[in-house]
């Protein structure tokens, strides 16, 4: 069973910063491609951006594009995500999620949440105007 831990969440004014950390359990933690949702009061949870396994290929929603960076240390079992030039519409539970598929490749844009197996518990942001 794995284990997904986000930290790095909390209140922040507009046009600042953050960053979020996924901390998981595990020995094969190197060999998925892991990735970051987000879920806003009131609507559905969204993708926001995905890193490969292998050499750090990733991915982003056109809304972060530019804002946000999504890196990850497979010695440290961690996957972060720099948040930039932050936006009240950037207010959500941001969640860490791993994608299914040991080595994995990406036919398409690995932004479903049906594609990820295992989720972290989640961690609030909050972006003030």
């Amino acid at each position: 069973q794995v284990q997904l831990l986000e930290s790095g969440g909390g209140l922040v004014q507009a046009g600042g910063s953050l960053r979020l950390s996924c901390t998981a359990s595990g020995r094969t933690f190197g060999s998925y491609t892991m990735g970051w949702f987000r879920q806003a009061p009131g609507k559905e949870r969204e993708f926001v951006a995905a890193i490969s396994w292998s050499i750090g290929s990733t991915y982003y929603a056109d809304s972060v594009k530019g804002r946000f960076t999504i890196s990850r240390d497979n010695a440290k079992n961690t996957v972060y995500l720099q948040m930039n030039s932050l936006k009240p519409e950037d207010t959500a539970v941001y969640y860490c999620a791993r994608r299914r598929g040991r080595f994995g490749s990406w036919p398409k844009a690995p932004d479903s949440s049906h594609e990820y197996d295992y989720w972290g518990q989640g961690t609030q942001v909050t972006v003030s105007s």
